[in-house]
């Protein structure tokens, strides 16, 4: 039998989905939407698969975002995206791994919903504008419109250096390593004079409430956990296509994802919210 097209897309359809939301969780619930309106679909008047269910995806993904959007407002706290285990295979596609990264999709969310769901699709998965009016119900002069406005104000906010690999990680490994000292001047040696560190405890794990600023600040408050009274380890691992750190204190675990410029810490991004940390055992499967 012919695999059915929802089940060959479905790792596309996933990422569409999560680089709408932010959240594994609410992707996966996307799909399961959209799988039930694809079963009742009349397949012999749908000429491109992979376009029509893209087109789907969108609609929920979309009526799923203004939800979310509402309910962010409420969120306890600093909120972060769900942190998604990634094979090292992922970061060979430089643009997926830049748009899932900690650091696109917090600019993400600084986007109305129907502006996000734009540059996703043209940005990343580059639809055409004509599939992307008929998914939003719009004309595609209004498309393009909207494209224009969501690339520029993405390319004032997003990072304006690319680093390699290579170094995010060697930065990441020497990051780690400092905190494990838990040394003052170790940390401020590798983070950035205009560092912002940002934490997501959703209310549930103890996390700052607010961004803190600059390198002093954030180094007194990473040297913290170094010298703390419990078991406390440090993994490299691999999230949303990039090198990143896993965080174990007492056996709580913590992930924390860093923005590197200059062979410097310029952004830390730590999740601690244990609702979004049940994905740290099996590599997403994203794709474009």
């Amino acid at each position: 039998m012919t695999e059915d097209p929802f089940v060959a897309h479905r790792s596309l359809l996933f990422t569409v989905a999560y680089e709408l939301l932010g959240s594994a969780a609410d992707a996966e619930d996307v799909l399961q939407e959209s799988w039930l309106r694809w079963a009742g679909v009349d397949r012999a008047q749908v000429h491109d698969p992979r376009s029509y269910l893209i087109r789907i995806v969108t609609r929920q993904g979309l009526n799923r975002l203004r939800t979310l959007t509402r309910r962010r407002e409420q969120y306890v706290g600093e909120w972060l995206p769900e942190p998604l285990l990634t094979s090292p295979d992922v970061a060979e596609d430089v643009e997926l791994a830049e748009s899932v990264s900690f650091a696109m999709l917090t600019v993400l969310e600084t986007l109305g919903p129907t502006e996000r769901a734009v540059f996703v699709l043209r940005e990343v998965f580059e639809l055409p504008y004509e599939e992307i009016a008929e998914a939003l119900g719009k004309t595609p002069p209004t498309v393009r419109q909207i494209a224009r406005r969501a690339r520029a104000h993405v390319a004032a906010r997003r990072p304006r250096v690319r680093v390699s690999r290579s170094e995010q990680q060697r930065v990441v490994e020497r990051f780690l390593a400092t905190l494990r000292t838990g040394r003052l001047q170790d940390l401020m040696e590798v983070l950035a004079p205009d560092v912002v560190l940002i934490a997501d405890g959703g209310g549930i794990a103890a996390a700052v409430p607010a961004p803190v600023h600059g390198a002093e600040a954030v180094a007194a408050l990473l040297a913290r956990i170094g010298r703390l009274p419990v078991p406390f380890d440090t993994t490299a691992v691999w999230l949303n296509g990039a090198p990143a750190g896993r965080i174990d204190i007492d056996g709580e675990p913590s992930v924390v994802s860093l923005a590197v410029e200059n062979g410097r810490v310029t952004r830390v991004y730590i999740v601690r919210n244990p609702r979004k940390l049940t994905r740290l055992d099996t590599p997403a499967d994203l794709t474009r």
